[in-house]
């Protein structure tokens, strides 16, 4: 190996990691869809010529360790059939890519005829073809229900473009200007990225980059390994639940258990229920992308993301559990397992590192699918994840209200976007009073969202969970609210609370209905969506009376539901706290809490 520098390495480093930026900025700037332009569902990255991922635009977390599974299928199919000019496409979820609407573009990059490495685009799709609309059904049975497979097939062959593969692609998705329109945006930041790698091979050389790259790994593998060996040892375990797949409406348990041994963690599912019928199965590739965007959390973050990083993580999971699916398990509306497996492990970390980590966070968890066709019956898509998610209470402060939920790092479409492209209105997007779990440091607040079909028809499917099993609290805190989703039918007549009582199932009209849905909505139905809070963190009774009436003046919380949750006494007239009756009043809650069970 040749000879490296600290200074050159650092100066390198930051040099793949602008380029995998620039990657990042050009789909945004070409994109044809709003969930990726807008919804920022998608990331970039450059590789080795072996494979390894040395540098991550600032996009998805949770693709960290999902593109190199991807290329690895590539390479495995293609062998030495690499050539100048070329771009590989994949979206097989059983050959290393993640569900089907995530469509993997990778070039090759030579230099001198040899092979120096390999630039990445991934972006979620607005569709994939199959039998719904967006692709995230939880209720398909078979992955071959939920659109078009391509397996590792070259897009171009040595710069051209392989017409057969793109008229496939084109036949089998109902929006294929956005699409294919999306595509060409990746294939264009791969470009860049091949365009960006060249010109560091041209200033350092090629064997100097070569090194340097294996040595940006190794540095990062060093660094990561000793933020490790700063942890306690142990073993820990917690479990998580998905309320159900949709299908079979019985509780599916995550079970992790982090086991930290030295500089290594090794991370276990084994005790996880079985794959589900239902297409909510992430496959295993996807479940390892969430363990290291989890573990990333416990190490310093001028740590570099990229394959040196994953190097001191072990992680197993049997066959066949739900984390870790066997073919033909459809594995579409995975995302939202994604955020479980998440939580499963933030509790696991709970235990090992007291004191440092916040209680769950909520929503995010949410994917609203909207689709019809035109009076010209040309076809319109509207796929929307809602990241929103409040953010758990912490150790030290209050979770964030409307932030994108841990792991995700995506933003929320404009309701300008939403209302131009397609026919709905947004008519309602705002915090929910009264709902972030109660704690000395309180969780992050609910979101609601209301979208209005003013389309004849449209075919709607729902993606939620949290409405069984709450996100918990830390050291005290409680848990926070549950999600709720409502359709409010236009001929019921939409008052401000109409439709909302729990005993009138949307076949009466209008009301609350499962977390996973699938329905025809009609021009001026309603969707409501209420998104689950976070979890709080300690003591409720132990909250600042201050910052409880701060909550009250922004209409973040009510004068009953302070008074139930943290012993807050405040006239609803002058919101005036009332210092004396509220610690008579927190007296009496902890008498009570620690009275003796009959």
């Amino acid at each position: 190996m040749q000879r490296t520098d600290p200074v050159s390495r650092e100066i390198i480093k930051n040099a793949l990691l602008s380029s995998a930026d620039n990657m990042a900025f050009t789909v945004v700037r070409t994109a044809r869809s709003s969930n990726i332009k807008h919804g920022m569902d998608f990331s970039t990255a450059l590789f080795t010529a072996d494979g390894q991922q040395v540098a991550q635009g600032l996009t998805l977390p949770a693709h960290l360790g999902s593109m190199t599974p991807a290329l690895e299928g590539i390479m495995r199919a293609f062998g030495d059939d690499v050539r100048p000019g070329d771009i590989f496409a994949n979206n097989d979820p059983y050959e290393g890519g993640s569900h089907l609407p995530d469509i993997y573009l990778f070039k090759p990059i030579f230099a001198y005829d040899t092979l120096v490495g390999w630039s990445c685009a991934i972006g979620h799709q607005t569709d994939i073809g199959g039998r719904m609309p967006g692709g995230n059904a939880c209720d398909s049975t078979e992955i071959y229900q939920e659109g078009l497979q391509i397996p590792p097939v070259k897009l171009y062959a040595g710069g051209v473009l392989n017409r057969a593969v793109w008229r496939i692609l084109e036949k089998n998705v109902r929006v294929p200007e956005k699409v294919l329109g999306d595509v060409q945006a990746l294939s264009t930041a791969v470009r860049f990225g091949e365009r960006d790698l060249l010109r560091l091979v041209e200033e350092y050389g090629l064997e100097e980059m070569k090194s340097y790259m294996a040595d940006i790994l190794d540095t990062t593998e060093v660094l990561t390994r000793a933020e490790i060996e700063a942890l306690p040892n142990g073993a820990w375990e917690f479990t998580d639940y998905l309320d159900n797949d949709g299908l079979d409406m019985r509780p599916i348990a995550i079970r992790a258990e982090v086991r930290i041994d030295g500089d290594t963690v090794y991370v276990d599912f084994d005790g996880t229920s079985p794959q589900a019928r239902g297409s909510i199965n992430p496959n295993f590739a996807f479940t390892k992308s969430m363990v290291y965007a989890v573990m990333k959390c416990f190490t310093d973050d001028s740590i570099q993301s990229n394959g040196g990083f994953c190097r001191a993580f072990v992680v197993t999971a049997p066959e066949g559990c739900f984390v870790n699916p066997q073919h033909p398990a459809p594995v579409a509306a995975r995302g939202m397992s994604g955020i479980r497996i998440t939580h499963a492990l933030f509790g696991a970390m709970t235990k090992a590192v007291p004191g440092r980590v916040p209680a769950a966070y909520g929503g995010g968890e949410a994917a609203i699918t909207f689709g019809g066709y035109h009076p010209d019956r040309k076809a319109w898509v509207y796929v929307e994840f809602d990241n929103d998610g409040p953010r758990g209470g912490g150790p030290f402060l209050d979770g964030a209200d409307g932030l994108a939920a841990p792991g995700r790092n995506m933003a929320n479409t404009p309701i300008e976007t939403i209302e131009t492209d397609h026919p709905l209105m947004v008519e309602r997007f705002a915090l929910v009073p009264d709902t972030g779990g109660p704690g000395k440091y309180r969780g992050g607040m609910a979101i609601t969202r209301e979208f209005r079909v003013t389309a004849e028809e449209a075919t709607f499917q729902l993606r939620t969970d949290r409405h069984d099993f709450p996100a918990w609290g830390v050291e005290g805190g409680k848990p926070g609210s549950t999600t709720r989703n409502y359709i409010l039918r236009e001929n019921k007549g939409l008052g401000e609370n109409e439709g909302l009582r729990e005993n009138e199932g949307p076949a009466a009209g209008g009301g609350e209905i499962p977390a996973k849905y699938l329905t025809t909505m009609r021009n001026g139905d309603l969707y409501r969506l209420v998104q689950a809070s976070a979890g709080g963190y300690g003591d409720p009774l132990e909250r600042d009376v201050h910052a409880v009436l701060d909550d009250v003046e922004q209409e973040k919380m009510s004068v009953d539901y302070v008074r139930r949750e943290y012993g807050v006494v405040i006239d609803p007239d002058t919101l005036q706290i009332d210092l004396r009756a509220s610690d008579e009043l927190r007296a009496a809650m902890l008498a009570q809490r620690d009275a003796p069970a009959e």
